[in-house]
């Protein structure tokens, strides 16, 4: 591992003179799970960590009329037992598929949705997009995406919580001294001043605009700057969406699904009436089916309507050489997502 300097602020205002603007040079700790393995690898190698742990204004979960916002630094485990988070079944369904205590107390939300890739030619100093895509074309591509993958990048998108958080319409809010200005979203702190006198802007967006597909190496996987971080995620509150995610995994262990849906349905007397479908693990974005949300708007949730869904998300998959496997688990995941979302039977195990 390589040496590096640590810092531990203890406020927002101290973030903005700990960055740098050079990609690579400055990484951010949370939980650590996923970031210590990396630089013992020296896949990542920055001359800086920052611990965010300690600023006591990214913690904890609070809600409201208009929803339930989430500090990135919040425990996995400690967005199970928040009784807040009961109305989003398909956040709590995704965090149980991990499957692993030690993950979850450890684990937090922010460094859950900012992992990196799991693709085996990144995490063995490859590089992220590889040759352009040629090697995963050539080699090994059994895990890789069937979506999103005619460019260079064929990985797929690491998050577990990700498409259960974009389906019900979650933004994240993004601080950093290139943020830009404070835009309209869920509560938020203010614009904080550093120490220094320069404002520490903030931003709010979608969470479905945070993941980008890289065209070139070294370009990112998020659309954080390198002086930016996640501060909270926000997820709007409304009583009549009905919410699932479904994983299609080789074991009951920890072990990242082959296949992953989020379904969010409105349903009124008895039909869908709005409906979000997003894939995981299939693309290197979370994957929203507007296939799938159109062929099950109208419909009453049957077997029959839901494995329609499922056939119209994969219609236009583009498989690589050893993957091809994944369509059925992905139509199947989408099937299953929908409804478990409204209370059916999925006939899985």
């Amino acid at each position: 591992m390589k040496a590096f300097e640590y810092a531990a602020p203890r406020r927002e205002s101290e973030l903005a003179g700990l960055f740098s603007g050079r990609p690579g040079a400055t990484a951010v700790l949370a939980g650590g799970t996923d970031l210590v393995g990396l630089m013992k690898k020296m896949i990542v190698a920055p001359d800086r960590v920052v611990n965010i742990k300690e600023i006591a204004s990214l913690y904890g979960i609070s809600a409201d009329s208009a929803g339930v916002t989430v500090g990135a630094v919040t425990r996995l485990d400690e967005m199970l037992d928040s009784a807040d988070l009961d109305a989003f079944p398909a956040v709590k369904q995704a965090i149980r598929g991990i499957n692993s205590m030690q993950l979850q107390s450890q684990g937090t939300i922010g460094g859950e949705l900012c992992q990196r890739p799991r693709c085996w030619y990144f995490r063995n100093g490859c590089g992220l997009p590889t040759e352009l895509g040629r090697m995963v074309e050539r080699g090994d591509n059994r895990y890789h995406a069937i979506f999103g993958n005619r460019g260079p990048a064929k990985y797929v998108s690491a998050s577990r919580i990700a498409p259960a958080l974009v389906a019900l319409g979650a933004s994240v809010r993004i601080v950093g001294p290139a943020s830009g200005e404070a835009v309209e979203g869920p509560p938020k702190n203010g614009a904080p001043v550093a120490q220094d006198g320069n404002a520490l802007g903030e931003a709010i967006m979608p969470l479905a605009d945070f993941f980008v597909t890289p065209r070139a190496p070294h370009q990112g996987e998020t659309v954080l700057d390198p002086d930016q971080i996640v501060t909270h995620i926000h997820i709007p509150r409304d009583e009549q969406i009905a919410s699932a995610t479904y994983e299609v995994r080789q074991s009951e262990g920890p072990e990242y699904p082959l296949a992953a849906a989020a379904a969010a349905l409105r349903i009124e007397a008895g039909v869908v009436t709005e409906a979000r479908i997003v894939l995981g693990q299939v693309a290197p974005v979370p994957w929203v089916s507007e296939a799938a949300a159109a062929a099950i708007v109208g419909q009453a949730v049957t077997p029959e309507s839901a494995r329609a869904a499922g056939e119209a998300a994969v219609a236009r998959a583009t498989p690589l050489s050893q993957n091809r496997y994944k369509v059925q688990l992905a139509r199947v995941s989408v099937e299953r997502a929908i409804l478990q979302a409204a209370g059916l039977e999925t006939g899985g195990f």
